[in-house]
This record gives C-alpha cells, structure tokens and sequence, in this order.
C-alpha cells in the first residue's frame, strides 16, 4: 500500500479553499522561509515535539529513551535533540507534554478520517485540501490522495509553493479543482535570501497550470520588513494580469503561529518580536493590489 508522511489532519477548516474543509498537511518542504507559521513541517523525517508546559517532571521519557535524549537539571527538562532517533519510546512514557510530529500513513487512512466531514462538503461547497510543508515533494503519495478523493465527489484544492519539477505539476492538474498558489516575493534575488530557492521555477510552474487551464487563488503573505514594498504589491498584480485562470488574490498578513512551533521542535524563531501588522496596514496592502488589477483581491 501506498504511504506518506503526513503531520496533521485538521477538520473544519474555513480558510484553505471554498466551504468547509479537511486539510490534510504533509511533511517536508523545499522552502525556509523564516516566517513559516508550520516550521514543523520543514524536514521530511518526523521529530520530536515538546511543550515544557505539559510536563510534571516524572522523568518516565528519561528513562524510556534508549539513546538518553532526556535530562532534568534545576528542575528544568532539557532535550539533546542530535541524539534524538526519533523511536517515539519517550513519547509513549509521557503524560502529554511529548508528541512525535509527523507519521505514515496510507491514502486510505487519510480518506477514512476525510470521510467523516462529507456531509459537510456538501453543504458548503467543500472538500479536501493538501497543504504542509510543500505536499508536492511526495508526489506519488499526494497524487493518490487527490484521485481517490475527487473519484468520490469530493472537490479538491492543492496549497503549493510550485516549487517542483514540472511534470508533477502536469500530473496532479487533472485531479486537482482548486490550486492555492504561493507568491511569497516577485523580486527574485529576494525570493532567493528569504526562501533559499530561486523562484523561475515557480513562475514557470504558475505559467504551466494557467495554460493547462487550472483554477487558481495566488496566496499572498505579506510580513513586515520583508516583502512589504510597494513593488512587490504592484508586481502580484502584474503577475495575476499575465494570467488567465486566476480567480483571486488572498493576502495573507504575517501572524505569530511559527513562534510557539519552533519552540516546540527545539528551533530558534527567526523572527522573535516582529510585531503583527495592524488592520490598518493590511487594508493599505490590499488597496494597493486592487488599484493594479481586476482581479478579487482580499484578505485570507
């Protein structure tokens, strides 16, 4: 059987395509970008999670753990993380505080969970949604997914960085109704210092699905200090402009979600104390856009 490595499965969800949805996260992702409000999602191998709020100090992970990962000095739980197996012994010891982010599982697996909110897909025009981390670096795994779901009537949305070989792109198009596509920055020596990968591959990706004739909503997030210029505001515009299948612009204003993850899986935030633009702002931003281009544009 087919598997994957998928970290989460959220229900309900109201803000990764049309109606409500089921947002299943696979791991691994292409991308840093220092903002990343799933951090957890960047390395393709499961890790360790740790909220030092949950633990009450019995020491049970300590002495479960085979490769002594685990310490308490001066009362406080310390983790060596480059001796970390990741085997998930400490996590099964633990009382709640431990969790191993990230997990096999088969398409089905996943499609049983699904399943469950299908009432609630056709109320509202729902469905499934693949996010991460980037789903498309398990391309195989992600293909399955989105065929088997859109076999069983289920609309199909697909929130990628683009950033892959083309011919996976060209694969997953037919059985994907909605692509939620990034626009992190359109300056690409930009794209390159805040992503570490250049973006001519996403645009050709971008290009691709347009001439396919895919549907697609360009995500937008915009932070403070980093790609809030008004040149790169114009230039989503420009961009949506060249195209022929985008049915909106999402702007996605920076938020803090990243900070609480990083600490969790033992990461420094990169961007510990950038303040939340104010609404204000946000609603400068989307004026911006909207003054270059037809296409909806609002806030996500």
């Amino acid at each position: 059987m087919m598997q994957g490595t998928v970290f989460d499965i959220q229900r309900m969800s109201l803000h990764d395509g049309p109606g409500i949805r089921t947002t299943v996260f696979l791991k691994g992702c292409p991308l840093h970008c220092p903002w990343c409000h799933n951090p957890e999602s960047h390395r393709a191998a499961p890790e360790l999670g740790f909220d030092a709020a949950l633990c009450i100090g019995c020491g049970d992970c300590a002495e479960a753990c085979p490769a002594g990962c685990h310490r308490f000095a001066d009362g406080e739980h310390c983790i060596d993380r480059t001796r970390c197996t990741r085997c998930g012994r400490c996590v099964k010891a633990c009382t709640g505080a431990l969790e191993l982010i990230g997990r096999r599982c088969t398409v089905e697996e996943v499609l049983r969970q699904v399943r469950r909110d299908i009432p609630f897909y056709q109320t509202s025009g729902g469905g499934i949604t693949l996010s991460g981390g980037e789903p498309l670096m398990q391309p195989d795994f992600a293909h399955a997914i989105l065929s088997a779901a859109q076999a069983e009537g289920m609309h199909t949305c697909l929130e990628t960085t683009g950033y892959a070989p083309p011919d996976v792109l060209r694969r997953v198009a037919p059985v994907t109704d909605l692509f939620l596509y990034d626009c992190k920055e359109t300056e690409p020596v930009r794209h390159l210092a805040w992503t570490g990968v250049h973006n001519d591959r996403i645009v050709e990706n971008l290009f691709l699905l347009d001439r396919l004739g895919a549907a697609i909503i360009l995500r937008c997030p915009i932070i403070p200090g980093y790609n809030d210029r008004e040149d790169h505001l114009r230039g989503i515009a420009a961009l949506a402009g060249q195209l022929s299948h985008v049915q909106a612009i999402h702007i996605e204003p920076y938020n803090r979600f990243g900070e609480s993850k990083s600490r969790r899986i033992g990461r420094i935030y990169p961007l510990d104390g950038l303040a939340v633009p104010d609404e204000r702002t946000v609603a400068g931003w989307i004026d911006t856009v909207r003054a270059h281009t037809d296409t909806p544009v609002s806030k996500n």
